[in-house]
């Protein structure tokens, strides 16, 4: 999917894990994403969608992983600072949703500190309790749990 004569969205390859895993740091280190191994990055490159600017240079990424045959994750939204603010979140938000479409998945969920760009899109604000296996698996490693500020939002496709 283009954006525009310079940027394409597409699917992650392996040459991309190293570039991805530079993009997310400085949101890490924010305090606004989980840490990704490098390993952890080739084991789900398959689940993540990059925004390339047509020379190979990564300015954004999104992940969609399947939590459940009704249920699945947005995580590692990021994008280059300096390119935020040009449809690149809401493209790669949009490439992951239509993949959970493709999958016959029929709800999709975030953790995020960016409401409103998921609102725009048709995510609803939900109570994060009710998505225990999200709690489980990733929650736990976070330096925030139990007090965590994140807004959890549920999109249905059905």
């Amino acid at each position: 999917m283009k954006i525009n004569d310079e940027m394409l969205i597409r699917k992650a390859t392996v040459e991309d894990v190293r570039s991805v895993h530079e993009l997310i740091q400085p949101f890490v280190q924010e305090g606004r994403l989980l840490p990704r191994t490098l390993g952890e990055l080739y084991s789900r490159v398959r689940d993540f969608h990059v925004c390339d600017r047509g020379n190979g240079k990564i300015v954004g990424c999104c992940g969609l992983r399947v939590m459940g045959e009704d249920l699945a994750e947005i995580f590692s939204l990021a994008v280059m600072k300096s390119e935020q603010g040009k449809g690149i979140g809401r493209a790669l938000i949009k490439a992951c949703v239509n993949e959970a479409k493709k999958l016959k998945v029929s709800r999709v969920f975030v953790l995020t500190y960016e409401q409103r760009l998921f609102e725009r899109i048709g995510f609803k604000v939900v109570d994060k309790n009710i998505f225990p296996q999200k709690i489980w698996e990733d929650c736990l490693k976070c330096s925030k749990f139990p007090n965590c500020d994140e807004v959890a939002l549920l999109l249905s496709l059905k």
